[in-house]
């Protein structure tokens, strides 16, 4: 057995626990003169998938069945684990932190799956250890410096996933200090845990909200500012239409066609026009603003596009796709500024469906800038003032509101799930802080601009799949059946069920939604009804394939109405153009059915990406508005259970957690079949829907994160001058902790249990 075999075997061996190269060498015997053969044969060993590096260079060994997974580690932010979410799909696999080598969170990597044994009990559990980081998630890392010594700043990472430390010397510090946030790209490793890197910018003080939100963005990958290539493109962009550019288009700079946007709407991709023609039917205009004539393939500025894939609104500011001298300026369908357009003209019979339609590369003049309040005012209030001073357009916005009706009733009788939310808007001072939170309603002219739009996507998506184009196309899947059984949980407390077709692969008619939701509105219960649907729908996305919108219940569907904001409604112009022109050629189509398929997997990336963004930037705004009412009393509803809690959500839309721990006035217990929380002694029971009186008690802004106790809990530890602690985990979760304790140790030591840390 050569000298190879012998350590193979050696860490193989039963009683061997995982050692560092020094430590292999007092234990082999390994004389000095020949530590590099020893790291040389380790290091082949490892390449061979033999043995596997941890973290801290320690070389364990590898008892597994030989298979690889790769795909992208999520880590917890509670604990020291993750999963790697497979790249071609099937269960997720655990991976311990000490598995993890060098791999942080968002990482692609490939690892091998082994069995988990415990003790001598071989459980057939598979988990994973990472043997190759294939690609960073993150190149730059937003954190607040916390220390210095040793000549290095250290950095606490925002994101508590990552587990690393990272240090920055001196040199690479910028003018940083501690306390401040600041973002660092990841230069080197020293495989022990530690990263090194390189200050790129200093967002500001770990307490400011600014530097919170910044880092989000940057954590995320949102670009904020644009190359000086894409920059220089947009400016040599005439800001006024070239004659030219109207040789093959059709006029109808003197039809009556105006925009309907929200007030603070800077960029209008989309306007409308209608007319009643002879036969009773009605003429729908829907006219787009025609980017793709500015933003040609190929050029920095569709890179960019493609790059960003959507835009991305905050409550202070909105980071655009495309530069503002084309997304508020030429390509913005200003009021009484001629703008080049597609325009789709759909007639539509008198019960809604659309007999035919028309597609056409247009030039417009917006004749008016409407704005939803106003259009409202008009068609709901009858305003005398706004109905005088835009005579001209009330018989068209009246027969606009009909026509809306009309296709509203069609699609519900279809089975479109119609999910009406009150969207709430974060408004801010001039400095960008929060300073109130308010709810939007939906009025009449929203939901009709609303009907206009789905009616011209899904037109165009028909027209383009009867066409056999190459094409992307915007899907909604049918919902897992699992959750749709986790649903009727909840369903059936409120005396309702989704009928489930089990004969028909367990289907559910998105008709079945559609009468869930329905029942539920103007009852208490409403808003919980419909987020508990939502949540158990699929998320919609882009593919070059036709798999039809459920949600909508819409055989074909597309996105054709935004190109200023939306990656894959540019696309699909330059898409149809073409085709119109007739240069589709079989070589064209061959390249386009590559890049719609490129698209569409982008665009859905992105968009995820996107809303998640902007979700927790408003958690952060809503954190820091709410700031202000700790020790506030709140009437709040209760929107979902868990085992450690309830969430509730107040009147302004901000949502917290009432930790179970902090429900002190019985033994709270989680019943996941009936989807509440029930009290062991009194039986008191809290479930989705109740309404609570709740109490704010602290706010997390970086994180987002609101905590309220119950306004009897908070009384009473008021009038016992208190604070709230949290109870002790009894009994099996005291020798849980300690089994998991025998499993960190390497040498097989138990630690002692400090009683605190059964404390939450």
């Amino acid at each position: 057995m050569d000298r190879k075999e012998r350590i193979l075997a050696f860490i193989n061996s039963d009683g061997y626990v995982p050692l560092k190269t020094e430590e292999l060498m007092t234990v082999l015997d390994v004389p000095k003169n020949e530590r590099s053969e020893l790291e040389s044969i380790l290091n082949t060993l490892c390449a061979q998938g033999k043995i596997v590096k941890r973290k801290r260079n320690r070389f364990a060994p590898v008892r597994s069945d030989g298979e690889y997974v790769t795909g992208r580690l999520e880590c917890s932010a509670k604990g020291y684990f993750g999963f790697i979410i497979r790249e071609n799909g099937g269960e997720d696999v655990f991976v311990n932190g000490d598995d993890m080598l060098d791999a942080l969170d968002g990482d692609t990597v490939r690892a091998r799956l082994y069995i988990r044994r415990r003790g001598c009990v071989d459980t057939r559990h598979k988990e994973a250890r990472v043997t190759e980081v294939i690609k960073r998630g993150y190149k730059t890392i937003t954190g607040v410096i916390y220390s210095e010594r040793n000549g290095y700043f250290y950095l606490r990472p925002d994101n508590r996933r990552i587990y690393a430390k990272f240090l920055i010397k001196r040199s690479d510090a910028m003018n940083v200090s501690i306390g401040d946030r600041a973002a660092m790209n990841i230069v080197s490793h020293d495989g022990d845990g530690k990263f090194y890197g390189r200050i790129v910018s200093v967002l500001g003080n770990e307490s400011s909200l600014k530097s919170i939100v910044e880092a989000l963005l940057i954590s995320n990958g949102i670009k904020r500012d644009f190359d000086e290539q894409t920059l220089r493109e947009a400016n040599e962009i005439e800001y006024k239409i070239d004659l030219k550019q109207l040789a093959d288009r059709e006029d109808l700079r003197d039809e009556l066609i105006f925009t309907i946007d929200g007030d603070d709407a800077r960029d209008f991709d989309d306007a409308v026009s209608l007319k009643r023609l002879n036969n009773g039917s009605y003429l729908l205009g829907v006219h787009i603003a025609d980017v793709s004539e500015y933003v040609r393939e190929g050029s920095a500025l569709d890179s960019e596009a493609f790059e960003r894939g959507t835009s991305v609104y905050l409550a202070d500011r909105v980071i655009p796709m495309l530069p503002e001298r084309l997304s508020n300026g030429i390509c913005s369908l200003n009021p009484n500024e001629d703008r080049l357009a597609m325009s789709l003209f759909t007639e539509i019979s008198t019960d809604g469906n659309v007999v035919n339609h028309r597609l056409v590369k247009s030039v417009i003049c917006s004749s008016y800038r409407m704005t939803y309040n106003n259009v409202n005012k008009i068609l709901s209030d009858n305003d005398v003032k706004l109905c005088a001073e835009y005579a001209e357009l009330v018989p068209t916005l009246r027969l606009m509101e009909k026509l809306a009706e009309i296709l509203r009733e069609k699609r519900l009788k279809r089975g479109c799930v119609q999910f009406d939310f009150p969207e709430s808007k974060i408004i801010v001072s001039p400095d960008g802080d929060p300073i109130d939170i308010i709810k939007e309603e939906r009025g009449v002219s929203n939901k009709m601009i609303e009907e206009f739009m789905l009616t011209a996507n899904e037109t165009i998506a028909e027209y383009a799949f009867a066409s056999e184009i190459p094409f992307i196309y915007r899907n909604h899947e049918p919902p897992d059946t699992e959750k749709i059984r986790h649903l009727n949980k909840l369903l059936r407390r409120f005396g309702d069920e989704v009928i489930i077709n089990e004969k028909n692969d367990a289907s559910v008619p998105s008709e079945e939604l559609r009468r869930v939701v329905s029942n539920a509105e103007g009852t208490p219960q409403e808003r919980v009804v419909s987020d508990a649907v939502l949540r158990s729908m699929m998320k919609a996305g882009y593919s070059e394939r036709n798999l039809g919108h459920y949600g909508l219940g819409a055989q074909y569907y597309c996105h054709f109405t935004s190109p200023i904001r939306r990656y894959p409604d540019l696309a699909v112009h330059r898409i149809l153009k073409e085709f119109a022109d007739g240069k589709l050629t079989a070589k064209r189509r061959r390249t386009l059915q590559g890049f719609t398929a490129a698209a569409g997997k982008m665009s859905s990336e992105r968009e995820i990406n996107a809303e998640n963004t902007e979700r927790a930037a408003d958690d952060v705004m809503k954190a820091a508005y709410m700031s202000a009412f700790i020790g506030t009393e709140f009437d709040a509803v209760v929107t979902n259970v868990t085992s450690f809690g309830m969430f509730v959500e107040l009147d302004n839309s901000v949502e917290g957690l009432i930790k179970i721990e902090n429900m002190a006035h019985d033994s709270y217990e989680y019943d996941e079949n009936l989807l509440a929380i029930i009290g062991r002694r009194k039986g008191n029971t809290f479930s989705m829907g109740d309404r609570v009186q709740a109490v704010l008690v602290k706010c997390d802004i970086p994180l987002g994160q609101l905590e309220f106790i119950l306004k009897k809990d908070y009384n009473d530890v008021r009038d016992n001058g208190k604070t709230v602690k949290a109870k002790t985990v009894r009994g099996s979760k005291r020798k849980k902790y300690k089994r998991y304790s025998r499993k960190k140790n390497n040498y097989g030591k138990i630690r002692d249990c400090n009683h605190n840390a059964f404390r939450a």
